[in-house]
């Protein structure tokens, strides 16, 4: 088979998707919304590898929209250029704020501009607090729990024309999803697995703007989805003989729900070891029955879960890989690729600190030894990290 040709789609044009199936994998009870979701690429000429991910470009939600433009008493229809978007033409004040401009994230910069409009002496001295020097954190503290229309409810007497108001935007930018589909199993979909994001600031509820694109406002089938697939260095091992370790709680599973499609696909003779974890088993198992099934057919050798809120004590994917040291060990030595996919603050770095212990420990080596063990890991594509 030759290379496919490249699509003419791409994170600058990209493909007008559909999304075919949106089901809960989170059950009853579970403290978070997690999605499985089809995208149809038929037709697009788009190709995809176990490890990459999908580009999707959201829209806002016509009712943050038409919030905004209740505080600007537009009526959507103004023409607007915003400067960091560099069109040729305006387009209409509705459509940046739609698809072109984040409405979340303000900025000191509209802080200040507010500061200088604003004719109310309270809302005056209000914002003129938020800017005096040493007031860093308070500002950074105020803008994280604000929006752009929060800023223009709070100090009215502030009046900015459309233009002003886009001209201290943000692009609204496209959003990148972990795989969760092998297109040797899946030639025409992806498959993705989503956390729908919702939460409170300013005690007002917010929602992830693309997240919830997809789960609330995308008619299944109909609704196009802008799309297009981010190559990465992340994916299984190249020689289907060595052996896999996977380590990927929460949706941090998505891409080796791909892996282990693809080495099944291609049958290759490697092991594989799969952690997995979230907060309980009864709600929260995500892919449960796919999971079985593979360690049923011995098509993973291994399944280490860690449920963080079934006991007393919060187990983790970490805790699961220090009670299983010398079997890890052994199959790193052997010559294992070990990948880490999720959460970049805690998790991942969790993950590492108990690698290199390991390593240590089992390897009889010195915590420097260890280390330049780990790193020549990395250098031969065995640890590798999708984490975000």
């Amino acid at each position: 088979m030759g290379t496919p040709a490249p699509s003419a789609y791409s994170k600058d044009r990209p493909f007008p998707a559909r999304i075919t199936e949106n089901r809960l994998l989170s059950r009853a009870g579970s403290g978070k919304e997690t999605r499985h979701l089809v995208v149809s690429i038929a037709g697009s000429g788009l190709t995809y590898k176990a490890g990459d991910s999908l580009g999707v470009q959201p829209s806002s939600r016509p009712e943050d929209v038409g919030a905004l433009l209740g505080l600007l008493r537009a009526t959507g229809e103004e023409p607007v250029s915003p400067a960091m978007l560099k069109l040729s033409a305006p387009i209409t004040l509705r459509e940046a704020l739609t698809n072109r401009l984040a409405l979340a994230g303000p900025t000191t910069k509209l802080v200040n501009t507010l500061s200088v409009k604003a004719t109310d002496p309270t809302e005056k001295a209000r914002l003129a607090a938020l800017l005096v020097p040493g007031a860093n954190e308070q500002l950074a503290a105020f803008l994280a729990e604000h929006e752009y229309a929060d800023l223009l409810a709070e100090f009215p007497s502030a009046r900015l024309t459309p233009q002003e108001l886009v001209d201290h935007m943000r692009k609204l930018m496209p959003r990148l999803y972990s795989i969760a589909s092998s297109s040797r199993v899946f030639p025409t979909e992806v498959h993705l697995t989503v956390a729908i994001v919702r939460y409170q600031t300013n005690g007002l509820q917010r929602s992830g703007v693309c997240s919830t694109f997809m789960a609330d406002r995308v008619q299944a089938g109909t609704t196009p989805v802008p799309v297009f697939v981010s190559d990465s260095h992340f994916g299984p091992p190249k020689d289907p003989a060595r052996d896999c370790i996977m380590v990927g709680p929460g949706t941090g599973i998505a891409p080796f729900r791909a892996f282990v499609q693809e080495r099944v696909a291609v049958g290759a003779t490697g092991r594989n070891w799969v952690f997995f974890g979230d907060q309980k088993r009864a709600t929260d198992f995500l892919y449960e029955e796919e999971w079985l099934a593979y360690l049923e057919r011995k098509q993973i050798a291994r399944l280490d879960l860690a449920w963080s809120r079934d006991q007393l004590l919060k187990v983790y994917v970490q805790d699961r890989m220090r009670e299983n040291a010398a079997e890890l060990w052994s199959w790193i030595a052997g010559g294992a690729g070990f990948f880490v996919c999720g959460d970049a603050k805690r998790m991942a770095k969790d993950v590492d600190v108990a690698l290199h212990a390991i390593v240590a420990e089992q390897g009889k080596m010195t915590p420097q030894e260890a280390i330049a063990y780990v790193k020549q890991m990395k250098k031969d594509d065995r640890y590798l990290r999708d984490v975000y």
